[in-house]
This record gives C-alpha cells, structure tokens and sequence, in this order.
C-alpha cells in the first residue's frame, strides 16, 4: 500500500513538472528579452506567433534583432524579412516592447526595421537589386562604413527595371515631408519631375567644396546642370545605352560578325533563324526596354546630330528618317523571340547565356551583370549605324530638401563623387566612372574599350533614362513605343511621336 501510495506521488509529481515546464516554453516571452537560434523551417511570422502571440510582431522581432547586431555582432542581420536562415541568432524583445515598438510601426517606413548607431541612420533610395548593380552599391557601402562607422546605412532598395516602380513611390514620399535621405536620380532634365526647386537640395556648394567640376568632362558637367542651371545630384558613373551584345560562341560557329548596319543585321539574323537561334532576344515586360532600344535605333538611322536636334526641335519627328528607324524596328521586332512581354531585360539576356539567342540590344550595365552570372562568353559591338556615337546617361544621387540625416546624407554625396567611391562602384555594376582620374586596369575589356570611346564618340544624350528630355515627355516617348511593339503601326507611332514633342511644347 505505502508503495503504490508512493508510485502515485512520484507520477503526479512528475505530471505538474512537465506540465510547468511545458506551459513555460509554451507561453509569449514575459518581461525579459531573451535570444533564439533560428531552426529549419522558422519563419519570423510563426516566431512572432510563439514569442509575441501573434505573428503580425515579426517586425518587432526584425528591429530588435537589427538593433542589438549592432551592439553585439554575433546576432543576425536580417536585410530581408522572408529571407533567415538555420543558426541566426535573433534578440526577441519582451511584450511590452514589441507593443511599443508595432505601435510606433508603419509600414511604410522600413528605416524602422533597422537599427541606429551613435550617429544615426543613413536611408538611401535605388532600384538597383539584380547582379551587378546591387554588388556597386554594395562596394560604395562598404566605403562609407570605413568612413562612418557610427553610421546605420538603411538600403531602401526596389525592384523594377529603369526605377518604374521606385520612382513612383518616392515622389509620393516627397511630397509627403518623409523620403529617403538620398536616392538615385538620372543626370540631366529627370530632375524637373521631381520639382527640384521645391523639393531637392541644389548641391552647388558640395561641388565647389569637394573640387568635382574639375574631375567631371564637360559633356557631363552639362548634362548635370541642364535643369535649371544646378547640380541636383552627384553622379557615380557613365553608362552607354547602344550597345549590341552577342553569343561568341554562336557567333563563332555560324561564321558571323556584328552587324554594323540594319542590311547587315537581316543577313545576320537569317543566319541565325537558319541555324534554329533566336536572332534578336528582347524583352519588353516593365515598359522602358522598347524605348530604349527605339532611341539607340534612332540614333543609328539619323546620325548624331539630328538625333540630336529631335530633342530641341531642331529635327522633326514628321519626317522621313524618323519613318525609316521605326521600319527598322519593325524589321529587328520580326527577329526577337515572340514572348518578349513576358520578359525583363534580364531574363530575355539568359536566352543570351543559354546560347538559345544571338544577339541583344541593352545598355552597358548588361556588361556588370554578365559578369555577375559568371558569364564570359559575350561580345560587344555599337547598334547599327552607330559606330562613333555614344548614347549617354548617368546615375546619380541627390539630397531632398526635407532629408532626416542632412550631414549623414552629404557625406555619402562625398563619397559617391570621390575616387574611391567611384573605383569601388563601376568595375561591379558595369558602368565607367564619372570622374576622369579612375584607373582602367581595374576595369575589364568592354569597360576599357567604354573609356575610349567616351573620350572620342559624338556624345548624345539618352530620353529613355532622364537625360534628353522632360520626365513627361519621356514617358509619353515610352508609352508610343510600347504601344509599336504591339501594334507595329509606323504612322501612328510616327504621329504620336509628333505629339508628345508638341505637347512638351518643342515642336509646333
């Protein structure tokens, strides 16, 4: 009897034991901020749910862990909030400051989700997340953490190709009083759609104190100042937009060379088709990649200077050379692969890769992302008709007037004009520097042979990416040729050419 009594004591005992210590695993995290090693299958939604009792927290859980990296480096870094992975150590806050923390919580704010050092944040606004681009930037990063280190840089990055996307959400934040601390902005007339006097920060003193002016070509330095007589951005690079990029390889088996002309590129393309390549990949998905390729086309078939004079009025859209480009394009669309809508510019260039496709037209930043693909098989030469003619654009970064980080802000400007910034930047993202004193042997062959001819190409200015023309007047370049490519319609594309000139008030 005393031993059964026993038994039973034990096996109760053992019963309020385990379920005491299973109610405390069980139970959201009490006062105290406590640790967790992520496992195969954690996600920070169910962390959230375990910890926090309600998987809506996984931003409390993002920030905390971001916050105390800072503090202490054995805790994750997490850039991206579906993107942990199996032994991150992330800090999980209490309940009562993941309450404060959601309750302060916008979403639109991802500067939250970081963390600050002693001197603050630096949020700075891109679209450069594919290969290539996002390694750039990440090498100017790194320049400024050596410089700053009390300083928390914040990549506010979005996806979608030409900044379609970023570029809508920012002027929203713009007007808003609340917008990056710095964000890329194409040199040259891109600056009006922002309405620069009002919202940006003219950085004419940053040049003078900095010396940029006298390392800047003057091409450039106009280009920079062609909004109002102002440096609104300080730019990082020069990229060429007419380039033709081709398989070697295929190239090579079919006994082929560049074209150099449009008779030249049919005779190419039929011996492509022949050999069962695609001859001309493109892809036409985001809605800026037709106008792209349409200007380096228009520039082909005018030559420079009434390429040139399109933009001032000087040539007219009504005439028989714009006619001639859009039927050359016409005749380069009925060589491209068919389901190019489907596609981005980068994924019509894995047809490129595959060796399924023969040529493409894209600008220089497909030379940083080759190369970020592990891909060495690649061929440069100028579009048809283009040969001595360099479509120009750069990218740079400007200040809003309502910047949170002012001098956190200004110092990346330094960094973004300085030699160093830009030696990191250009060799990764594909591009040349804006500067002059950049050391070639840094760069690769095409960035090499870019230098040349930067130095002594007729230098025209791209519409497609902010340069030549108005945002407006851009955009409605970009909506007619979006709308060729489906229709092929010459006349009407030729007439609403004409129109968005007279409505940029150019043309009469």
């Amino acid at each position: 009897m005393f031993r059964k009594t026993l038994v039973n004591l034990v096996l109760v005992l053992v019963m309020l034991l385990t379920l005491g210590l299973s109610a405390v695993s069980a139970a959201p995290l009490a006062q105290e901020e406590l640790s967790y090693t992520i496992k195969l299958g954690d996600t920070l939604w169910a962390l959230g749910e375990k910890y926090l009792g309600s998987g809506f927290a996984w931003p409390a859980l993002m920030a905390a862990t971001n916050q105390k990296t800072i503090e202490d480096s054995t805790f994750a870094y997490i850039a991206n909030a579906d993107v942990i992975h199996p032994g991150w150590k992330l800090a999980v806050p209490s309940e009562e400051e993941a309450e404060a923390f959601m309750a302060a919580y916008d979403p639109d704010k991802p500067a939250l989700l970081f963390g600050k050092r002693a001197s603050g944040q630096l949020i700075v606004g891109s679209w450069w997340t594919a290969g290539g681009e996002a390694e750039g930037l990440a090498g100017m990063f790194r320049i400024y953490r050596e410089k700053y280190p009390d300083v928390e840089i914040v990549n506010a990055t979005m996806a979608g190709g030409a900044g379609t996307n970023f570029k809508a959400g920012l002027k929203t934040r713009l007007i808003g009083g609340d917008p990056e601390d710095t964000f890329q902005l194409h040199a040259g007339l891109e600056a009006e759609s922002y309405s620069a006097e009002q919202y940006l920060e003219p950085l004419d003193d940053l040049y003078a104190s900095e010396g940029l002016e006298a390392v800047f070509p003057a091409d450039l330095v106009t280009m920079l100042k062609a909004y109002g007589g102002h440096y609104w951005g300080v730019p990082v690079n020069i990229h060429r937009s007419n380039v033709l990029w081709y398989n070697k390889a295929v190239f090579e088996a079919n006994s082929l060379t560049p074209p150099a002309n449009f008779d030249e590129f049919v005779t190419v393309a039929e011996a492509l088709r022949a050999a069962g390549i695609t001859p001309f990949v493109l892809g036409s998905k985001d809605g800026w990649e037709a106008g792209h390729i349409f200007e380096d086309i228009l520039a082909g078939t005018l030559g420079a200077e009434k390429y040139n004079g399109l933009w001032t009025g000087d040539t007219p859209w009504t005439g028989a050379d714009v006619a001639q480009a859009l039927e050359n394009f016409t005749m380069m669309l009925g060589y491209a692969n068919p389901d190019h809508s489907a596609h981005t510019w980068d994924s019509a260039g894995e047809f490129l890769i595959a060796g399924t496709g023969g040529m493409m037209i894209m600008g220089d930043w497909t030379d940083g992302w080759f190369t970020s693909k592990g891909f060495t098989g690649y061929g440069w030469a100028p579009p048809p008709g283009t040969q001595g003619i360099f479509v120009a654009l750069s990218d740079s970064f400007a200040m809003p007037a309502a910047a949170s980080n002012v001098e956190n802000a200004l110092n990346w400007l330094k960094v973004c004009g300085s030699l160093e910034g830009q030696e990191a930047f250009n060799p990764q993202k594909g591009s040349i520097c804006a500067r002059t004193d950049c050391d070639p042997s840094l760069f690769n062959a095409y960035l090499q042979s870019a230098m040349v001819d930067w130095g002594q190409d007729a230098i025209v200015a791209s519409v497609a990416h902010g340069a030549a023309a108005y945002e407006s007047w851009a955009t409605d370049y970009k909506d007619v040729l979006t709308l060729f490519v489906a229709s092929g319609d010459v006349a009407a594309a030729q007439a609403g050419l004409q129109q968005a000139c007279v409505d940029a008030g150019v043309c009469q």
